[in-house]
């Protein structure tokens, strides 16, 4: 099965560029700069899967010196057009381009990994990843919980999908909607639990050094869904 991007359109491209730290997607990012503060050494990172460069931003933010690879040309133009200074590369799929002849002490992969079907591709992926950090260096892989597929969030819905996304298996598809943005197509993502990202993220050569499952807190001034009781992303801090 190929590496596949469902935001290689221009549609989606553009209403995903829209989104920036807000509800759901605000507990994705609350907890990095703590994370980085505390494992981090170094400030050289890789932004994989950089999209329009919302992470990418975010990293110089924290004041590292980022780099944003992706393989959605149409993402890339618009990280382009918002940081005319930064670093950003189209790659091939499954591929690093320019950034594997590079070393970095951090990787960030926020949220591609949910749209990679394959298993022996994601490895390969995380192998290159590993390939490219220096020793000690850390990824976060920020990706989806099994459990934003099956309940109603302040920035997804699931409801017209929940219960063929409930009989989903650890690599099949499940589908969610997007509800912050101006695209109401739902996305095909691809069910992958944490057990099975632990193995995988040793298999590619790394350590597991914490699993972080952000909820939210309640005074945050948005309206929850389920974020106060049940966390939508897990961050998965790897050393290499």
């Amino acid at each position: 099965m190929s590496f596949r991007n469902v935001y290689q359109d221009s549609q989606r491209a553009e209403a995903y560029a829209t989104l920036e730290f807000a509800r759901t997607y605000h507990l994705a990012f609350r907890d990095l700069p703590d994370l980085l503060a505390r494992h981090a050494r170094g400030n050289r990172a890789l932004d994989f899967g950089c999209g329009s460069g919302r992470s990418t931003r975010f990293l110089k933010s924290q004041g590292f010196k980022a780099v944003g690879v992706d393989i959605a040309s149409e993402m890339l133009a618009i990280a382009r057009q918002r940081d005319p200074e930064g670093e950003y590369y189209l790659v091939p799929e499954g591929d690093l381009g320019p950034a594997a002849r590079a070393t970095f002490n951090v990787v960030l992969s926020a949220f591609p990994f949910d749209n990679i079907p394959s298993r022996a591709v994601k490895l390969r992926i995380l192998q290159g990843l590993h390939a490219v950090l220096v020793s000690g260096g850390i990824l976060i892989n920020l990706v989806s919980s099994p459990d934003i597929y099956l309940h109603e969030w302040a920035s997804f819905s699931t409801r017209d999908f929940v219960e063929e996304n409930r009989k989903a298996r650890s690599g099949g598809v499940v589908r969610i909607v997007t509800t912050d943005m101006p695209d109401a197509r739902p996305c095909d993502d691809i069910l992958f639990p944490e057990g099975d990202y632990r193995v995988l993220h040793t298999d590619a050569g790394f350590e597991t050094l914490e699993v972080a499952k952000p909820l939210a807190c309640g005074d945050e001034g948005w309206a929850w869904g389920v974020e106060d009781r049940v966390a939508p992303w897990h961050l998965h801090v790897l050393r290499r």
